[in-house]
């Protein structure tokens, strides 16, 4: 999509942001005709929209360039468009506690652009199962019931395809199907694999340094089985 119909789509709409706060100062300086951006924030504490906003966006230097173009009315730009939503991916309903905020975005969002991801190459296993499998699951099913949705937008990384080289075509996955062709990932299987696992290490009073580094091995061992 060029950028001149990208901006033509955006416009009037509303869109729900995980994990790219990039595509939301790029939205809103591309487009400030966007209806409205609804960024999902993991808060280090609880908070009001309004106290997320403020203090996880305004003040980022990312926005420098739109701050100086509207001078004094880039604060009150950005509470009329933007919404942080304090929430997790790796709960259901996104981990939004507000039901009146979550009923008003189900009835208002058009767009869902999901990236947020755990990009450590060395995540303990139980951490990337719940950020990066279990998150997207959570994140469609939202986007499910959201009554106006026209379109699901999943960014992952650059190292998701090791199995490929060259040109990859964008095309549907069909659940259990892996990268390297064979259709053997039971996303089942493997959590109640870490359940167990974590369930055995809590059983053995391991401290949390032990806990961390025997899930990362454990991922390790997945890759085995996939």
């Amino acid at each position: 999509m060029v950028l001149g119909s990208l901006k033509h789509f955006l416009k009037g709409k509303t869109t729900l942001v995980t994990g790219a706060t990039v595509f939301v100062e790029k939205v809103l300086r591309v487009q400030p005709d966007v209806k409205k951006l609804y960024l999902l924030l993991r808060a280090s504490k609880p908070c009001s929209a309004t106290e997320c906003t403020q203090n996880e966006i305004m003040g980022k230097d990312l926005f420098r360039v739109l701050r100086d173009e509207l001078g004094n009315d880039f604060g009150s730009f950005i509470l009329e468009k933007v919404i942080a939503v304090a929430g997790d991916i790796s709960l259901e309903n996104l981990g939004i506690k507000d039901a009146n905020l979550r009923k008003d975005m189900l009835e208002e969002i058009d767009i869902v652009l999901h990236s947020a991801a755990s990009t450590n190459f060395d995540e303990r296993f139980d951490v990337a199962m719940r950020t990066n499998t279990i998150g997207p699951f959570h994140v469609l099913n939202f986007a499910k019931n959201c009554t106006k949705v026209v379109i699901l937008l999943h960014v992952s990384t650059a190292y998701v395809r090791k199995e490929s080289e060259g040109l990859i075509s964008e095309e549907p996955f069909q659940m259990g199907k892996t990268l390297n062709g064979f259709s053997k990932l039971d996303i089942d299987f493997e959590k109640k694999l870490v359940e167990k696992k974590l369930q055995e290490l809590k059983t053995q009073n391991s401290k949390e340094e032990t806990i961390i580094s025997e899930m990362r091995s454990f991922g390790l061992e997945s890759l085995k089985r996939t």
